[in-house]
């Protein structure tokens, strides 16, 4: 696809040119701002697993009850993005970003102090809502800076989510003992904090006229979907209009499904290992190359999106996500560590760019002017997945044993593969009625 193509008809728009203009400076430093504050609050997601331990043996509460804390965790921190996305269109990111920054910094200080297992649902809901309100404005700014590279962009800003805390798994798990984290989670909170208040500082949005675009962009692209389809970035869907395509719902359950087998993985690797008698050392290898195979992948599939056909890219990498699954459990069974660690990392590699996939694809069917309220009601089925991760895995796991858990997690990752294969631009016709004006 060539480069006119993909930026809807804009290849000759200077977007740095104007975007510097308006900054004063690159606006790749909204990237590294974003990027920076994704790095920081990460340990709520990838650093779940190595602190889990200690703090069930400190509450003297059986594991399987801190499951629900996971859920949790995803619930607050996908549906926090509803109102958060819909003050950043409006308000801009700055106020949000101070309120992000005190509760997820806040939250994993106060885990430190925690005495009851309430305490714990409670810190690190509050945590989960600064998490959410921190995404959605680092993702959305890749999407309203860089027209022109939201693949790659996006990529960089959730390849720090997930590589972010790789440099803190060693560290947590050397010092996950009764004795010593909490002396860990002061530490990691104290270090959001500060990150996320140096981040409100940088981060703006650009004027809504900056491409100085009219919302006249073209013919239809009834074509594959990838890249920015120039109709569609011509033209901003609001979100009750998205609400009435159907490849919004099919995007939804494709990112359900999607997000269930990224996120069993991610919160059960461990336990997983262990299960099946690995050595202590492929577990802490596993849960530390797992958020580094995540977070390069984003920015490498990132940059193949936006080169290639994107909707035809997240259908072969999430059928290679299914196929890793399923070798990890193969290589896991046959006592194999070397393939096992290999398979998990394979697996992510291929699974975690959803969360470049999707924004982009919002961005590319239905505009940049809503991106933060639209793709935060995608981003809503992250609580599907991870309700599946977290309390539904639990009772398969109860049920059936790890195996066919985790196999089904990679049957999830083919089912979105083959659904990407069927999705299209929306158009005038896909709409539940007339289309009016945005």
């Amino acid at each position: 696809m060539d480069e006119s193509s993909r930026t809807g008809g804009g290849s000759d728009v200077d977007y740095a040119g104007r975007a510097r203009e308006i900054l004063g400076f690159s606006r790749w430093w909204q990237i590294a701002a974003a990027a920076g504050m994704m790095a920081a609050v990460s340990p709520y997601q990838y650093v779940w697993s190595s602190i889990e331990g200690p703090l069930a043996e400190s509450l003297d509460i059986a594991l399987p009850a801190l499951g629900a804390v996971f859920s949790f965790y995803v619930v607050f921190q996908s549906l926090s993005q509803l109102p958060a996305g819909w003050w950043r269109d409006r308000r801009g990111p700055r106020n949000l970003t101070y309120l992000a920054a005190v509760l997820a910094g806040g939250g994993y200080v106060g885990l430190a102090y925690a005495e009851s297992v309430w305490q714990l649902y409670l810190l690190y809901s509050l945590g989960a809502i600064g998490v959410g309100i921190i995404y959605t404005i680092a993702v959305n700014t890749a999407v309203k800076w860089f027209p022109d590279r939201t693949g790659l962009t996006t990529g960089i800003g959730t390849m720090a989510f997930a590589g972010g805390s790789a440099l803190l798994v060693p560290y947590v798990r050397a010092n996950a003992t009764v004795a010593g984290y909490t002396d860990v989670l002061r530490n990691v909170g104290v270090g959001i904090l500060v990150v996320l208040l140096v981040g409100a500082v940088l981060l703006r949005d650009p004027p809504e006229d900056w491409l100085d675009r009219d919302g006249g962009g073209g013919d239809d692209d009834d074509g594959g979907g990838g890249g920015l389809a120039a109709s569609l970035r011509g033209r901003s869907y609001t979100t009750r209009e998205m609400l009435s395509t159907w490849q919004f719902w099919l995007l939804y359950a494709m990112f359900v499904a999607t997000a269930g087998a990224d996120l069993i993985v991610i919160a059960n690797v461990v336990r997983f290992a262990e299960h099946l008698g690995l050595a202590a050392a492929v577990a802490t290898a596993a849960a530390t190359l797992l958020p580094v195979a995540a977070g390069v992948s984003r920015m490498i599939l990132g940059e193949v999106s936006d080169r290639f056909d994107r909707v035809r890219v997240m259908a072969v990498s999430f059928a290679l996500a299914g196929l890793f699954r399923f070798g990890l459990v193969g290589a896991g069974t046959a006592d194999a560590p070397i393939a096992f660690v290999g398979a998990v990392l394979g697996a992510m590699f291929f699974s975690s760019p959803l969360y470049v996939y999707f924004p982009a694809v919002v961005a590319d069917y239905y505009g940049a002017e809503y991106s933060s309220s639209n793709y935060a009601v995608i981003y809503s089925a992250k609580v599907g997945g991870g309700v599946f991760a977290g309390t539904v895995a639990g009772f398969l796991v109860a049920t059936f044993g790890w195996i066919p858990t985790f196999t089904l997690g990679g049957a999830l990752a083919l089912g979105a593969s083959l659904a990407a294969l069927v999705l299209r631009p929306p158009s005038g016709a896909d709409l539940d009625g007339p289309s009016p004006d945005p």
